[in-house]
C-alpha cells in the first residue's frame, strides 16, 4: 500500500500503562503485536481515532513518539541498524497504516513518551491534537 503523501515526520505507538522509565532497549510487545508479527502505529491523525476504537474505556494513555525516517531507516530499539527492519503501509478497514517489522521500539528509537489525558466526558477525537 502506498505511504501518506506527505510523509509524517512522526508514527506514535498508543500504551495503555505507563512504559519504563527510562525506556530500556527493549520494550515488551503488546499481546497483539505478538501475534500480528509486527508492530502497530499511528500518524498523528490517526491516533485519536484508533484510541476511540481500541481504548475508549481509558481516560488517560502513553504514547511513544517515534520520528519516521528513523524507523524508516532501520532502526531498532536499541539504536542499531537492522537490515530487515522496515515500515511498511498497509491497508486496514478504516485507512492505510504503518506497521515497523524485524525491529522493537525501545530508547534507541523512540524521541519520547508523552501522557495524554482524555477530556471529562469527552472522547480522544476531541481530547487529542498531536504533531504531525
Amino acid at each position: 500500500m502506498p505511504a501518506p503523501s506527505p510523509l509524517p515526520t512522526y508514527l506514535y505507538k498508543i500504551l495503555d500503562v505507563a512504559p519504563p522509565s527510562p525506556l530500556p532497549e527493549r520494550l515488551p510487545l503488546s499481546d497483539l503485536d505478538k501475534a500480528d508479527g509486527f508492530l502497530h502505529l499511528s500518524t498523528s491523525t490517526q491516533v485519536p481515532g484508533t484510541a476511540d476504537a481500541y481504548f475508549s474505556s481509558y481516560t488517560e494513555l502513553w504514547l511513544l513518539k517515534i520520528e519516521y525516517k528513523v524507523l524508516a531507516n532501520g532502526i531498532d530499539g536499541n539504536g542499531e541498524k537492522k537490515e530487515d527492519a522496515k515500515v511498511q503501509w498497509d491497508e486496514v478497514g478504516r485507512g492505510t497504516f504503518a506497521h515497523y517489522y524485524a525491529a522493537d521500539l525501545g530508547s534507541g528509537n523512540v524521541k519520547e513518551s508523552v501522557k495524554v489525558v482524555k477530556k471529562e466526558g469527552g472522547t480522544w477525537v476531541e481530547s487529542l491534537d498531536l504533531e504531525w
